[in-house]
């Protein structure tokens, strides 16, 4: 053998290696074994890929689709701003009735009983049977505490001026009023003094008993036993003047009576 072709064939070691390793990188650039799973390619969410297999989860991909056009099947598109018809199914899938007068409120109070008027414009502002109840709910949470503040105000103020009229004149009913709140606070009960004092038929009330000195609501426990009978409180219960025209005087009665026959 000649001496070239023995170096032919003797190739160093470290020459070996480096021509095999340029030779794998050229056919496998990722340097990972050939039966390795490949990467998840861009575009494809996490949970659509199995890592293990490397591959799509078809069966977890075509679930999500079928679910999704199910979805999508069953949405109303927004219609445009022309689109008056398509606007209409809009709000019949929001739950809009047909018409203001669909609307069934349950009012809580005389004073915000439901207003065609209102019903229609909510109605022309697109709100639901839900959201126009909400609307009436509201209004008495928050103003019908602030009509009784005003109304309170006002017949107290018409009350004032005709109690001045009747007792002569301003300067005449501030100093029957002095007296009439010192006698009152000072012989009746505290709820009965104040149901009195709020009205003007109650002042009016209290004067009469005042000068009267021994009305009946003021009698002991030893005064006449049908003052103190169940049956009589009873009876002036179902007497007009104490359940339709509530006069102070009979509720002032009554109201004692039981206090003196069941003392806490």
């Amino acid at each position: 053998m000649s001496e070239e072709l023995q170096q032919t064939i003797d190739v160093p070691a470290e020459d070996i290696s480096a021509s095999d390793c340029a030779a794998d990188a050229v056919a496998n650039p990722s340097g990972l074994p050939a039966d390795a799973p490949a990467g998840r390619p861009d575009g494809v969410p996490e949970k659509f890929w199995d890592r293990e297999a490397g591959t799509i989860r078809t069966e977890a991909l075509l679930k999500s689709y079928v679910e999704l056009e199910r979805k999508v099947g069953s949405m109303v598109p927004m219609p445009g701003a022309d689109d008056r018809e398509g606007r209409t199914r809009l709000l019949r899938a929001l739950g809009v009735p047909a018409s203001a007068e669909d609307y069934r409120i349950d009012a809580r109070d005389e004073l915000v009983e439901p207003v065609p008027e209102i019903n229609a414009r909510l109605h022309e502002a697109g709100f639901t049977q839900e959201q126009a109840q909400l609307v009436y709910d509201l209004a008495a949470d928050h103003l019908l505490p602030v009509i009784d503040d005003a109304m309170g105000e006002l017949r107290a103020s018409r009350d004032a001026e005709r109690l001045a009229a009747h007792f002569g004149g301003d300067a005449a009913w501030q100093t029957m009023a002095r007296q009439i709140k010192t006698w009152g606070q000072a012989n009746l009960a505290g709820d009965v003094y104040r149901t009195l004092a709020a009205s003007y038929d109650g002042v009016r009330a209290m004067h009469q008993l005042m000068q009267a000195r021994e009305p009946s609501v003021l009698q002991s426990a030893e005064g006449s036993p049908s003052e103190l009978d169940e049956a009589a409180l009873t009876r002036m219960m179902r007497d007009p003047r104490y359940w339709r025209e509530r006069d102070p005087t009979v509720i002032a009665q009554v109201t004692d009576g039981f206090r003196r026959l069941y003392p806490s």
